[in-house]
């Protein structure tokens, strides 16, 4: 289990435990955090859970795949701490990961 702060474009924090192996996107849904819709379901298929990951986080992240790499190509304001949310799967190491939604989702 670990702490997520999910951040939504107009600053409003979500603080929320998500259970180990569940991904981000899980857990936005989970607690119904807007400007994080998942639409695909977390089969990276869709960009909809794009997210920005603060500042001393990204690098903690596992590698990109190719697949999520490509996906933002259709991502609104795609920056370089941009990652899908359904590619991050929760663990102990990730506990207080801070991610903050854009502005919006296509």
């Amino acid at each position: 289990m670990a702490k997520v702060t999910y951040i939504e474009a107009g600053g409003v924090e979500h603080r929320v435990d998500v259970a180990s192996g569940r991904s981000v996107m899980e857990g936005a849904k989970r607690y119904t955090v807007p400007g994080i819709d998942g639409d695909c379901g977390g089969a990276c298929a869709c960009a909809t859970c794009h997210v920005y990951v603060e500042d001393g986080w990204f690098e903690r992240l596992p590698q990109m795949e190719d697949l999520e790499h490509e996906m933002l190509d259709f991502a609104f304001d795609v920056r370089p701490n941009s990652r899908l949310a359904c590619q991050i799967k929760i663990d102990d190491s990730l506990d207080g990961l801070i991610v903050r939604a854009p502005a919006r989702q296509y």
